[in-house]
């Protein structure tokens, strides 16, 4: 008797236990469950606000270009960088803002059926301009081809290899160039920083980097290239004629002034909210058309 009570007691106990054990793992998962929750609702909440930052960064970018483009004649520079805290209570972060002139770069959709004819002055081809730029940038030519061939298939300038593969239409996005074929990552990573789909058929001197330069004509070397960006930084372009004042070009002969201007119409924009880890950014592009500005892509990721 004695001995099925006892066993009676132990069951008793194990049950207990089981009970026990069921119970705090219950608590557990409920406070697991909460803990997530409120930590998902914390982030959606600060990610919603981070994207009001953002968007607002965006449209101060975009009215700081309309005043600029408004008051001089020109615009200078190539890029701007701008950052500080976010004025707000609720968020410990920081927003940064960077404006890049598009004219600045060189329009791939020049090319083809699509680029303006520019007469029988080579230095004006927007071929021969992307020929230099890549032999600037230690890239191969026959990208040029590619290119050329990708937006229109009939066009001379063929690719070697036998390309079949053609979109015979204008790139939609720069990262299209990933899609072409003989063009690989390393190549994109090193030509995407100067080229663009944007902007007219004139490429700013007053934000254009030196490949960008040397791609504006043959008789552009690097060396001058380096003068022209020496010296728009203590004075910056106010008409495209006073890129003949630079030390260098009264011995390069007859330059054309019709391909290049100091007035960027078109910006991109990048305005990027970040708090706690969490991050919203804006794309944007901008194009003005006097006192009008047009969205052209807008993104947020």
């Amino acid at each position: 008797m004695k001995a099925a009570i006892r066993n009676s007691d132990g069951m008793a106990l194990v049950i207990t236990l089981l009970v026990v054990a069921l119970i705090t793992a219950m608590v557990v998962e409920f406070s697991y469950g909460v803990y997530i929750n409120t930590g998902a609702l914390y982030n959606w909440q600060n990610s919603q606000k981070l994207s009001l930052a953002a968007k607002s960064a965006t449209k101060l970018a975009a009215k700081l270009i309309s005043d600029q483009t408004s008051l001089r004649s020109y615009t200078y520079p190539g890029i701007l960088e701008l950052s500080q805290k976010i004025p707000s209570e609720d968020l410990d972060g920081m927003i940064g803002i960077r404006i890049e002139d598009e004219n600045s770069k060189f329009n791939l959709n020049t090319l083809g059926g699509f680029s303006v004819v520019f007469g029988s002055d080579k230095d004006k081809d927007p071929y021969n301009s992307l020929v230099r730029l890549l032999k600037a940038l230690d890239l191969k030519t026959d990208i040029a081809d590619r290119i050329s061939y990708w937006i229109d298939s009939s066009t001379d300038h063929r690719p070697p290899y036998g390309q079949v593969a053609t979109k015979d239409g204008k790139l939609g996005s720069v990262d299209e160039l990933l899609l072409i074929p003989g063009i690989d990552q390393g190549t994109y990573e090193k030509l995407r920083p100067y080229v663009t789909i944007y902007g007219n058929n004139s490429i700013n001197i007053n934000g254009a980097s030196i490949p960008v330069l040397m791609s504006l004509s043959s008789s552009i070397t690097e060396d001058l290239a380096t003068r022209i960006v020496s010296y728009r930084e203590n004075t910056p372009f106010e008409k495209t004629s006073d890129i003949l004042k630079v030390a260098g070009f009264d011995k390069i002969g007859q330059f054309p002034l019709g391909y290049i201007t100091v007035k960027g119409s078109t910006f991109y924009v990048t305005a990027t909210a970040t708090s706690g880890g969490i991050s919203r950014i804006v794309e944007s592009v901008f194009e003005l058309s006097g006192n009008i500005r047009y969205v052209r892509f807008w993104r947020e990721i």
